[in-house]
């Protein structure tokens, strides 16, 4: 059927690449760009190749930014002995939302899964370990999910910071096991950060 609507069966496909949505749900929405305005839909690509053409990775943390370095990293009134360590950039947006925590973060792009094919080369451990060599870290947050992914990563790096004599510390009440931070509240959030442990 989708064969003979090569436009349509291209829009599943692409839209069948994002994370989360398999064929039937790429299915649905072409169907609903479909019935939309000519006007809305123009409103999502722009906003689409906007975002392509803006965004950007921030040269400290690696969190987005529509310039060189993000707000964050170069807010003056940020706590330079604290650094939190996240999975991806909508992590370090959560724990910013909770207004639990005030110090500099560095987005890792990413969990160790060696069944994934995932080392620390695919993440910006490296990265982590420069700014600590050059930045006045007493502290450094472990707040990567509550995944065996996660854990992993956590578990991997307390152990490297661990030898550079810093003290590292973990979330610990209120996010479940298996959960991802982009998916919990911000009170939850903030009370994770405020009960850290130590590693």
């Amino acid at each position: 059927m989708l064969g003979s609507l090569p436009s349509f069966a291209r829009l599943v496909a692409e839209l069948g690449k994002l994370p989360g949505i398999g064929h039937k749900t790429a299915t649905r929405l072409a169907f609903y760009l479909l019935r939309s305005s000519s006007a809305e839909v123009e409103a999502l690509a722009s906003a689409l190749l906007e975002m392509k053409r803006n965004l950007t990775f921030c040269h400290t943390c690696f969190n987005i930014s529509e310039a060189e370095f993000c707000k964050i990293c170069l807010d003056r009134g940020r706590d330079d002995t604290r650094l939190c360590v996240v999975q991806e950039p909508q992590d370090l947006m959560s724990i910013e939302k909770s207004h639990g925590f005030q110090g500099r973060y560095h987005v890792l792009h990413g969990a160790l899964s060696p069944l994934d094919g995932i080392g620390p080369d695919d993440l910006k451990i490296a990265q982590l370990l420069a700014r600590l060599q050059q930045e006045p870290v007493s502290e450094v947050l472990l707040a990567t999910s509550f995944t065996v992914e996660g854990e992993a990563t956590a578990l991997f790096l307390a152990r490297l910071l661990k030898e550079q004599g810093l003290r590292v510390t973990r979330l610990a009440l209120g996010i479940p096991m298996g959960s991802d931070l982009e998916y919990i509240d911000s009170a939850t959030v903030q009370l994770a950060i405020n009960s850290r442990r130590e590693l």
